[in-house]
């Protein structure tokens, strides 16, 4: 794989092409991958860069101190990640892309947005927590939030799910466990996600290392950077992505108020890590985006109040057919594609719309 040295560091890179059909000599857009804390690239390679690279040229990569990167002593406030995305750019030529990020990545995409916004042609976010939803003086709950209490008081764990950054703490922990040849817990290996599971004793020693011999255990948990007067002009395409059952939804319910031309979608029974365990899903939601099948349907029923929400994942796949969810009907289907399904329900909605 190719290294780009940018601010200082050696970052790993993969860049995933196909060949240009018929005779276009015009270049592909490109699509920035952006993964989050204690992962690296290969949790966005399968399948979604094989599979978006029929659209795109897409480049992964592996954060300062993550994967194949190197780990500097310092440099790990989300300013400065951004700041790492905006020179990887640089370094591989790539005037303006379309990004997709997970969790913490999403932090990062939104500090070099912010700082260059012309650069971002289109955002993705998939389950992003940010400061917005951490100033608040008095604890909000989450639909889970009880659930994953009661897994970390079982292990013995003293960690408060309503600290905004006990996912962070949490890895730290788990990965102490792992290190120390320590059983975790399948049900404390599920709320740590793929890169910290049963085979992650490599990625839980490299975070160790990285939290106690570099600045990214504090910089990593400082100010994000991000203002809500600055995410407010970002006017690109926005989709976000939440699960149901993550404390991240919180911050969705923010930016939801910021954001008026934005997509925003619920993950039917998702937790954090849905784009490991629904990758079908999100796939299928970012080509509807980028095709433009948001902008083009109607946001509300005829006759429904005109205010922001989160759209449910009305479409979803039961026993390998699809389905749709209506308020009057319940469940609808099975049909044989997810376009299909979709299909259906615009045509149940305008049939609604016409019986107000």
């Amino acid at each position: 794989m190719p290294v780009a040295l940018v601010r200082g560091a050696r970052l790993n890179v993969l860049q995933v092409d196909e060949p240009q059909h018929g005779h276009s000599t015009a270049p592909r857009e490109d699509l920035i991958m952006v993964h989050g804390l204690a992962a690296n690239l290969a949790f966005w390679y399968m399948p979604y860069a094989q599979a978006f690279a029929k659209r795109f040229r897409v480049t992964l990569f592996d954060l300062r101190g993550h994967g194949r990167s190197e780990a500097t002593p310092d440099g790990y406030t989300p300013q400065e990640l951004g700041q790492d995305l905006l020179g990887l750019m640089d370094e591989l030529d790539i005037r303006r892309a379309h990004l997709v990020a997970h969790s913490f990545g999403g932090v990062v995409a939104l500090n070099a947005a912010c700082r260059e916004p012309a650069r971002v042609a289109s955002l993705v976010l998939c389950d992003t927590h940010i400061s917005a939803a951490r100033r608040h003086s008095v604890p909000r709950d989450w639909s889970n939030r009880a659930h994953v209490q009661a897994v970390l008081d079982r292990h013995g764990l003293v960690l408060d799910t309503h600290d905004p950054y006990f996912g962070y703490r949490l890895l730290t922990e788990v990965a102490h466990l792992q290190i120390r040849h320590e059983p975790v817990g399948e049900d404390l290996l599920a709320l740590v996600g793929p890169m910290l599971g049963r085979n992650g004793k490599r990625t839980a020693a490299q975070w160790v290392k990285l939290m106690d011999e570099t600045a990214a255990g504090t910089q990593l948990m400082g100010d994000d950077g991000l203002d809500v007067q600055a995410l407010h002009r970002l006017l690109f395409p926005i989709l976000a992505l939440y699960g149901d059952h993550s404390q991240a939804r919180l911050t969705g319910g923010e930016l939801l108020q910021v954001w008026p031309h934005g997509e925003f979608r619920r993950v039917r029974d998702a937790g954090h890590f849905f784009p490991v365990s629904r990758p079908a899903d999100v796939m299928h939601e970012c080509e509807r985006f980028w095709r433009g099948d948001y902008v083009r349907r109607p946001v509300v029923r005829s006759g429904e109040e005109q205010r922001r929400h989160f759209r449910s994942d009305r479409v979803f796949k039961v026993d390998g057919a699809w389905h749709f969810s209506t308020r009057e009907r319940g469940h609808i289907g099975p049909y044989d594609t997810p376009d299909e399904a979709h299909e259906a329900l615009a045509r149940y909605i305008s049939d609604m719309a016409v019986t107000v």
